[in-house]
């Protein structure tokens, strides 16, 4: 969790990774344990809790992010962004009591901009994927 902290400014309730469980140059893999007490259970379909689609998006592009971290100079206070969703396919539902298996590769650098693709699984079994373009923006602290 500490290496997830140190690389994304993202934190609880808004941070949807537990721990990475593999990385390479173009990649990562992390994962979310989906617990019953997540706020947005409280709200999303009360009587048959389903994650929003778009928080395992959100897990899919914090995974990149992390990514992208570390392709940013140490002591930079430039942060990725997210700048293009594309092709998001949503194909199964993630409840309470799930494993979600996150994965997320840079496809092609152009300038400033990654263009990448993420997945998310549950047991092996796509919930989601979804390409996406980030950019490193500078991050201003007010």
């Amino acid at each position: 969790m500490e290496e997830i902290l140190r690389a994304i400014p993202h934190r609880p309730p808004f941070l949807f990774l537990d721990r990475i469980t593999e990385s390479g140059d173009n990649f990562l893999k992390a994962e979310k344990e989906i617990k019953a007490d997540l706020d947005f259970f409280k709200g999303h379909y009360p009587a048959f809790p389903i994650m929003p689609g778009v928080l395992i998006c959100e897990a899919i592009f914090q995974a990149g992010a992390i990514l992208l971290s570390r392709l940013v100079e140490a002591g930079s206070d430039k942060v990725p962004v997210l700048t293009r969703i594309k092709n998001a396919r949503f194909k199964r539902m993630v409840r309470p009591g799930d494993l979600l298996s996150v994965h997320a590769e840079i496809i092609e650098k152009l300038g400033g901009v990654f263009f990448m693709r993420g997945k998310a699984s549950i047991e092996g079994k796509t919930a989601v994927d979804v390409e996406y373009a980030c950019t490193l923006a500078q991050m201003e602290i007010k």
